[in-house]
């Protein structure tokens, strides 16, 4: 009995032994101890209630504490906290010592909080980068199309890495620079002749301004002649002109087409009032030779007249040769 209690109480000691290893990182403290690192085993503790991979707190914090620099524990858990990336910050800190770049903890903190690679940020501090941009058309005063293509040759502004406009605000402003000088240049001639005027009008614009790079050089890798938008423009002008010009021409003859039938209806109204008029001179003279208001002489003599009055009309529309018959 006595064996089998002494047994249990073993197997609890070792449960509990594993436990305590299992929850408190003793190997950690121990490489940390001999690492020159002092840091508590309650502050690790600390760590594993906080839901903080102590792992991920002490291996940076050797890396810095080996590299010479004088970081907190307390401040690497807060930012990994914050949702910081700790080891790659301490290696951005490391770098930045190696290269006598002044970059502070607290910055450098903000820089990767910011959703920044910090790390990377030293390194194109340390070695500039290039920035391709992709092909650039402009249009020079004769209207012959230029397309052009540059590297910037960008570094790493640390100062103004939180806040500061990103590449594709450099590619931008290169591509308006691009566009602005060869769009003032006379001809495109004078834009293949000297690719570098673009280079270097488009450099003294400080295009880097509220960025988070500095731009140190601009060169242009590719200029080639495009199209001919001048002439383009203008056969398209020619073409507008030309449609417009038959519109007005077919609202013109619309026009015209609407006052003849209007004429034409008028015309009609009046044969018809004429008719109307005639038809009515019948019933006139009978009515005034029925009051006597008229006479048969009187009738007659009207009628020779009207007779006399056709023939005449009627001989004036004859031809010469007709009326030398008669």
């Amino acid at each position: 009995m006595e064996l089998i209690l002494t047994l249990g109480i073993a197997l609890v000691i070792i449960i509990l032994v594993m436990l305590f290893f299992t929850f408190v990182p003793v190997g950690l403290w121990i490489t940390a101890f001999f690492s020159g690192v002092k840091v508590k085993i309650s502050t690790l503790i600390g760590m594993r209630l906080r839901r903080v991979v102590p792992n991920r707190i002490v291996s940076p914090m050797i890396k810095a504490t080996k590299a010479g620099l004088d970081i907190n524990i307390d401040e690497l858990e807060a930012h990994y906290l914050a949702g910081g990336n700790v080891n790659t910050l301490v290696d951005a800190l490391i770098a930045a010592q190696r290269a006598n770049i002044p970059l502070v903890f607290e910055r450098a903190a903000a820089i990767d909080l910011a959703g920044r690679n910090v790390l990377e940020a030293v390194q194109v501090s340390v070695n500039p980068k290039v920035i391709e941009t992709p092909q650039i058309a402009a249009v020079a005063k004769d209207g012959i199309e230029v397309v052009a293509r540059a590297r910037v040759t960008v570094r790493a502004n640390i100062e103004r890495l939180v806040g500061g406009a990103g590449e594709e605000t450099i590619i931008a402003r290169v591509g308006e620079g691009i566009v602005t000088t060869v769009g003032s240049s006379e001809t495109h001639k004078m834009v293949l002749e000297n690719p570098d005027s673009i280079s270097k009008t488009v450099l003294g614009k400080g295009l880097d301004s509220g960025t988070a790079f500095e731009i140190l050089s601009i060169d242009i890798a590719d200029v080639d002649v495009g199209r001919n938008i001048g002439a383009k423009l203008q056969m398209e002008q020619a073409e507008a002109d030309k449609k417009i010009a038959q519109a007005k021409a077919e609202e013109r003859r619309a026009m015209a087409v609407a006052k003849e039938q209007e004429m034409i209806a008028e015309v009609q109204s009046m044969r018809a009032k004429l008719v109307e008029a005639e038809a009515q001179v019948p019933l006139a003279l009978a009515e005034a030779l029925k009051k006597g208001n008229l006479g048969v002489m009187d009738y007659y003599n009207m009628k020779n007249i009207l007779a006399d009055t056709d023939m005449r009309n009627s001989i004036s529309k004859m031809t010469d040769d007709e009326k030398k018959q008669i």
